[in-house]
């Protein structure tokens, strides 16, 4: 009888986690779907504005927006709780946006620069349901993954760095397939902590989601520019 009362409240629990990471999920995604209107009307503006925050000093650009970006974060984690969270990821979102008009106004250069863009959101899209899908529908555990992948985006982020002050089109290449396996992997862990219970907080799932999107978008969109590109 303790057995298997014991087999119940195991199975009651593990239904219930599952019910909840689920509920989160489907949050996260109402949230993320939300975060795009915010990026659109930021990269937007600064293709009006021509924003280039890197056009100056690579490295003072670079300082500038992660500086801002952990801010971003700090006041997310801190209001992740209530609807200021919501707000604060909004507004994070809008700043990516303007971050993103650089390359957008770049690829809106080439004579089939709107096609570009839209093949990369289709792109992005796939990648987005494949991964959701797998993180959704297998056994295995990806946890392990994590030590890897933030490995992987340090490297990442110090060649990217080298590359500002460097130009090497064949480096910017090699970092943006790099990149979108890197993201692609974290969203496939992202999303499988969610519905494991390994994040309860739909905001910072958002979050994390939302970056792993945003890259994978930003370096396919950089591939597609530099081999599908149509000069005028």
């Amino acid at each position: 009888m303790a057995f298997n009362q014991n087999l119940q409240d195991t199975l009651r629990s593990g239904s219930a986690a599952t019910l909840t990471g689920h509920r989160v999920l489907r949050n996260t995604y109402w949230l993320l779907a939300l975060s795009m209107i915010p990026t659109i009307f930021g990269s937007w503006l600064g293709v009006q504005m021509h924003l280039s925050l890197f056009a100056g000093s690579p490295v003072m650009g670079f300082v500038i927006f992660m500086a801002i970006a952990f801010g971003f974060f700090y006041v997310i984690e801190k209001t992740k709780n209530s609807g200021w969270g919501v707000l604060a990821l909004l507004g994070f979102t809008f700043f990516m946006g303007l971050m993103l008009s650089r390359l957008i106004e770049h690829i809106l250069g080439f004579a089939n620069g709107a096609q570009l863009i839209m093949t990369a959101f289709g792109g992005t899209a796939i990648v987005f349901g494949v991964m959701a899908s797998v993180a959704t529908v297998s056994k295995r555990d990806f946890s392990g993954m994590s030590k890897w992948l933030f490995a992987g985006v340090l490297v990442i982020l110090v060649a990217a760095l080298a590359n500002a002050f460097l130009q090497l089109p064949a480096l910017q290449l090699t970092i943006s397939v790099v990149a979108i396996g890197i993201f692609s992997a974290y969203l496939l862990y992202d999303v499988q902590q969610v519905i494991n219970g390994g994040e309860t907080n739909y905001i910072s799932a958002t979050l994390k989601i939302y970056l792993d999107v945003y890259n994978i978008f930003v370096n396919l969109l950089s591939i597609l520019g530099i081999f599908g590109g149509d000069r005028r």
